[in-house]
Parts: structure tokens; C-alpha cells; sequence
């Protein structure tokens, strides 16, 4: 199970609680975000970069955010963004999160950006790029490694650049956050270590005899990176100082909170840590338990430029190397180390019993099972009930394991000991299915020796449960498991889910309805004119598909619209611009990936997508060219200098008609 050297990059052979030196920076492998086991912040270097006078200040994180939406602001030559995205073909880099198939020449797959069931994320190989229809994220091969790892420009590159072998050209680039975000993962892993050497002195005494006494050995303290943080609230901070960080650093870390006169000290005192790694073996994040009764009990980093609660699951960096396709989701820290001590290196935590949809969709990236193993008392079953539909909306199939006699499972593997494991197996192949779960847990709350308690049953189940089955035959299954619960015929039970199914559709589709005119305004952020001037977006819209499709057509094209003819800015934007990288040589998606932010990126990749069934072709252009000139019209001085004698009388007739 474990690792010949920690994730905290120290080597192994000796227990924890003895001291010893951390082991020589290992050099990154393998394709980014397959870091091997053990290694995770061997990659880093173990002394921070100096940054003396006359170093740029660290960004604003929330005025960089905003400017940097996108990466708009970058300055990688065009030359190496072309070839970076030849190299990177989108397909082979999605299959990575998403599982494909082929439609035609383009490939289809369940939106790892929202839940679905219906397959609408598109790939377009032609052009490298992606386009789902369902919440109208898109772009290029950079845009997706974006938003699929939350990194920002520089880092997206950087990332596709490794996977493909390339230098990075680094000189004028403007990655101040990128720096930042580095800094921050560097003060996190030397947070980390610190917590973990305190171990191994008197003042680690308390944190040690912990985990002792909850049946951890050095190697497996070691293999999860576990420390402490000492009392006095400075030990962390003057450490760190002393490493040549800033204040500013630890507090955009949030390993650091400052006091009223500005002066920093430490976020963690007297707690047992757990650090939190991506999937990239990175330390993000940090959880703290306290040894006392003192509340709160846990505390945890809040969000970084690093780090989204929401996405953060524990020991996944561990658990998506097994390779079975089933992950099992447990309540906390502990009873995800104890899994793996057993032998259940697919355990995960998901930092809370809150789970998300995000990480919903991170685990079905890498499981087709998910098995819930909360804990047994009422918030877990409340934790279970909300996770069950979370999961199944990624497609995952879910089963559910309850510890017998309210346990966890770091209490079940200390009650049987050597037979922990076994007894362990035996409870993950007998657990229920979510299906069952869910109709045993309604069953719990009734009766059903009165009858109006089978009643009760009978309408909650069929509601809650059973109308939402998909699968006929699924659904007959346990229509027959209520049917002999309560005596009533299955038949009529499959009528009564069928007539509440059809009440549900109905909502949902008005549901959708709403969705969808939620999506059109969303679409106006990128091209905020495009409701007013709708026939002429369209229209310009057709014009930017053709071109890009059929870019020697270029000087012909101009000669038939020229750009300032176009009536709405971003698309008259994105025309300048292409018919501006036409001259230089032939365009892709990448060569505007510095000049366009996500959600105009995610525009332009919806025009192409929209328009890869049926291609416009050059009639279509002179109609475009026709209802973009009549709607600039008369209120626009440039047209009317420069509109002939036939514009002028179309433009009146438009209006003629207009008025009748």
C-alpha cells in the first residue's frame, strides 16, 4: 500500500517520530496530473525561489480573477499555440475526463462540466474544439484544460506543453498568478513537512500520541503526509518567514490569519493535520482537528487560488490510481485511512457529508461505482439520502453499505481486528442498491401492519422512488418488492408510478423551459447587443462560420461585408481579428485564446458548433451580407457614406414593410 516515499517528500525507512531529512526533489513525469504514488511533492523544489527587492508584488487574487477570466492578457507566441494545439488533439485530451463515442466524424459524451444523462458535451476533431449544448461551455483545447482543472492561461499551456514534449517559451509572459499560485502550493507543502517534523518533537507529543492511539503506524502517517500544529500560534508563521515567505503568502494560503494591527499568526494551533492533495499530488489544502473539547472540532481551509472545497475529495489523489472503477465514499479522515490500511486503497472522503455535484463528476471520471459508506447515525443517512441522487445524475451506478451497530469504519476495522478486512468485503458485496436503500429507509418511517400506514408507504415510495426509475424492468422489480410489503397488486402500483411520472415529466419540462431562456440571456453576456439586433447576429454568426471553415475565401468575403458594416461589437471583434490572423497564415481556435475570455471563447465555439451540420456556403454569405447591411441602415453615419444606391432603396423598403 504504501509509497517508498511520502507525499511530503521524505524518505521511508524509519518511523515516524524520529527525524530525519526530506529526500532530493524528484523531476515531474508522465503526463500531467498522473503523477506517481508517493511523489506528489517531490516535483516541487524543496527551497522556494528568491524573491528579493524589486520582485513584482503578488496580485490582487480577486482583481486578478476578474482580469484574468478567461486568460485574456497572455503573450505566447502564435507560432507555439498552434503548434501546441496540433499536438493536442482535444479527443485524445477529453478522453481523459469523459467517456466518448463516435457520432459521425465528431465524438459525444456525458458533460463532465454538469450533471446530464443525455449526452450533450460535443467534440468537433476539425477544429479542435468543444461544445456542450446542455450549459453552453466551449472553446479550444487550451479552454477546456482550463476549466477542467481550474487553471488559469499560462498554466492550461504549461500543462498541454508537458503532455506534448514542447519548451515553454516563458520570456513575456504575463503569469503573475500563475507565480502566485505557485507560491501558495509551495507554502503548503512546507506547511506540510513542518506539521510533519513537529511529530517528532516534544511539542508534537499530544499530535502523535493521537494517531498512536488510534492504531497508526509511521508508514502510514508518513504515506498521508499527517502532522501537528503546535499552540502558541507562531511556531507555523516565523517558520515560514524564515523560508523567505511573505504574510501575504500564508494568508492567501490561509495557513495565516492576521490580527487587527496586520501582523500574521498562525490559523492552526493544538490540532492533528490531515493535508489535502489534488489530483496532481499537490498539498491544497489542510484539515485540523482539535485534541480538546474546544469548538469547533475541525477546521479546514477555506477557498484559495489553489483550492475549491467543492471539488476537494480526500485520498482521491491515492484512489484514482487503483483502477478498479468503483470508489467508495466514506464520512471522514480517519475512516478513509483506516480503508486503506485494509487494503482499500479506492477509499475517498468528501470533506464533509455535504457532497457536490463537482465532485460528483471528478469521481465518475474514474469510477463507474460509487459505494456510500457514511456513517450510521442520523446525519449520515441524511448525508446518504442527499449524495444517492447527486451520484446518479453523473451516470454512476450506487450502491450503499451500512456498519452494522452505528459504527464507522475505523471502528468496525478496530472491532475485528485481523478479520476487519474480510468481514469489511463481506459488508461491500451485500450492500444494498441506492433503490434499495432509499425504499428500506421510507419503509423504517411506517407501519405497516395498519393500514393507513401501507397507504402512506405505498404514495412515498411510488413518488419519491419508483416513478423515477428509468428501466422498465428495474422499475417492475421493485414495484414487486412494494407489492409485497403491502398487498397491493404491482400492476396497479406500475400505473400509479406511470400517471406520477407523467406529472413529473410535465414539471420538468416547464423546468427546461425556464433552463433554456435562463441559457438565451446567458448567451447575451458574451454579445450583449445580440437580442436587439437578433436577424443580424445570426446573420454575422453565419458569416464568422463560413469564414472559419473556408478561410482562402477570406478576400472575397471582405469585399462583400467589410467589418464595420457588422452591427454587433463582439462579432464584428472576432471578424477583425480573423480576418486579421488570415493574412498571416491559416487560423485555429488557439490563435484566439489570448485574446478572448472563457465565455467568449464558449460563443464562438457555439457558432461553430451550430453550424457544423450544415455549413453555410457562399449564396448564404451574400443573404448574411444583405440583412447585416439593411439592419445597420440609416442610424449609422459609416453605412450611410458608404452604401450605394441599391442598399439605399433595400434599406427603404425594409423599413416600408416594417410598417405595414
Amino acid at each position: 500500500m504504501h509509497s517508498p516515499q511520502g507525499p511530503l517528500g521524505f524518505s521511508e525507512g524509519k518511523p515516524a517520530g524520529r527525524g530525519y531529512a526530506p529526500a532530493a526533489a524528484e523531476q515531474p513525469t508522465g503526463k500531467p496530473g498522473r503523477v506517481g504514488r508517493g511523489s506528489f511533492l517531490g516535483a516541487l523544489s524543496t527551497s522556494p525561489p528568491k524573491w528579493g527587492a524589486g520582485a513584482k508584488p503578488l496580485p490582487n487574487m480577486r482583481t486578478e480573477r476578474k482580469r484574468r477570466k478567461g486568460g485574456v492578457g497572455m503573450a505566447f507566441p502564435p507560432e507555439f499555440l498552434q503548434e501546441l494545439e496540433a499536438r493536442s488533439p482535444i479527443g485524445d485530451i477529453a478522453a481523459g475526463y469523459v467517456q466518448l463515442k463516435r457520432r459521425g466524424k465528431n465524438l459525444v459524451g456525458l458533460c463532465p462540466f454538469h450533471n446530464e444523462k443525455t449526452p450533450s458535451f460535443n467534440i468537433y476533431p476539425d477544429n479542435n474544439s468543444y461544445y456542450c449544448f446542455g450549459c453552453q461551455n466551449g472553446g479550444g483545447v487550451i479552454n477546456f484544460i482550463m476549466n477542467i482543472e481550474r487553471l488559469d492561461f499560462p498554466e492550461a499551456v504549461r500543462w498541454l506543453a508537458q503532455r506534448a514534449g514542447m519548451a515553454l517559451p516563458e520570456e513575456g509572459v504575463d503569469d503573475s498568478m500563475s507565480k502566485l499560485r505557485m507560491r501558495i502550493l509551495e507554502v503548503n507543502r512546507e506547511a506540510g513537512r513542518f506539521f510533519y517534523k513537529v511529530l517528532s518533537t516534544p511539542e508534537g507529543r499530544d499530535g502523535l500520541g493521537y494517531f498512536r492511539s488510534r492504531g497508526l503506524d509511521g508508514k502510514t502517517i508518513k504515506h498521508f503526509g499527517l502532522g501537528y500544529a503546535p499552540g502558541g500560534g507562531f511556531a507555523l508563521v516565523n517558520h515560514l518567514r524564515a523560508k523567505g515567505y511573505s504574510a501575504e503568502e500564508m494568508t492567501q494560503a490561509d495557513v495565516a490569519r492576521l490580527s487587527k494591527n496586520g501582523n500574521p499568526y498562525d490559523r492552526y494551533k493544538g490540532r492533528v493535520m490531515f493535508p489535502i492533495f489534488d489530483l496532481r499530488g499537490n498539498v491544497v489544502a489542510f484539515g485540523g482537528r482539535i485534541l480538546t473539547d474546544e469548538k469547533p472540532k475541525y477546521i479546514n481551509t477555506t477557498d484559495t487560488p489553489v483550492y475549491h472545497k467543492s471539488s476537494g475529495l480526500f485520498a482521491m489523489n491515492f484512489a484514482k490510481n487503483e483502477g478498479s472503477r468503483r470508489l467508495i465514499l466514506a464520512e471522514g479522515y480517519m475512516d478513509v485511512i483506516a480503508l486503506h490500511r485494509a487494503g482499500f486503497t479506492n477509499a475517498i472522503a468528501s470533506l464533509g457529508t455535504s457532497l457536490t455535484e463537482e465532485q460528483a463528476r471528478i469521481i465518475r471520471r474514474y469510477a463507474d461505482e460509487a459505494v456510500i459508506c457514511y456513517d450510521s447515525d442520523e446525519a449520515g443517512r441524511r448525508a446518504t439520502q442527499r449524495a444517492i441522487p447527486i451520484l446518479r445524475g453523473t451516470g454512476l451506478r450506487v450502491r450503499v453499505v451500512t456498519v452494522p451497530g452505528g459504527k464507522d469504519p475505523d471502528e468496525f476495522m478496530k472491532i475485528h481486528g485481523e478479520n476487519g478486512p474480510a468481514r469489511f468485503r463481506q459488508l461491500l458485496d451485500g450492500g444494498s442498491t441506492d433503490i434499495e436503500y432509499r425504499l428500506d429507509t421510507i419503509r423504517a418511517k411506517y407501519d405497516l401492519e395498519q393500514d393507513d400506514g401501507k397507504v402512506a408507504y405505498l404514495r412515498e415510495a411510488v413518488e419519491q422512488v419508483l416513478c423515477r426509475i428509468s428501466s422498465p424492468v428495474e422499475q417492475e422489480v421493485y414495484a414487486n418488492k412494494l407489492s409485497r410489503d403491502t398487498g397491493v397488486d404491482t400492476a396497479r402500483i406500475l400505473d400509479t408510478a406511470a400517471r406520477q411520472a407523467a406529472r413529473e415529466s410535465k414539471k420538468n419540462g416547464r423546468k427546461a423551459v425556464r433552463q433554456q431562456q435562463e441559457i438565451q440571456v446567458a448567451r447575451t453576456v458574451a454579445n450583449p447587443e445580440k437580442k436587439k439586433h437578433l436577424r443580424a447576429a445570426l446573420a454575422e454568426e453565419g458569416v464568422l462560420a463560413f469564414l472559419f471553415r473556408n478561410q482562402d475565401r477570406a478576400g472575397a468575403l471582405q469585399g462583400l461585408i467589410s467589418p464595420e458594416k457588422f452591427v454587433t461589437g463582439f462579432n464584428q471583434r472576432v471578424y477583425r481579428l480573423l480576418l486579421g490572423k488570415i493574412r498571416v497564415g491559416e487560423v485555429s481556435l488557439a490563435d484566439f485564446s489570448q485574446e478572448l475570455t472563457g465565455g467568449e471563447a464558449a460563443e464562438l465555439a457555439r457558432i461553430l458548433a451550430e453550424k457544423e451540420e450544415v455549413p453555410p456556403g457562399w449564396r448564404d454569405m451574400e443573404e448574411y451580407a444583405r440583412i447585416i447591411k439593411g439592419e445597420k441602415g440609416f442610424s449609422d453615419p459609416e453605412w450611410v457614406k458608404g452604401a450605394t444606391a441599391e442598399d439605399i432603396q433595400r434599406q427603404l423598403e425594409a423599413l416600408r414593410a416594417k410598417k405595414s
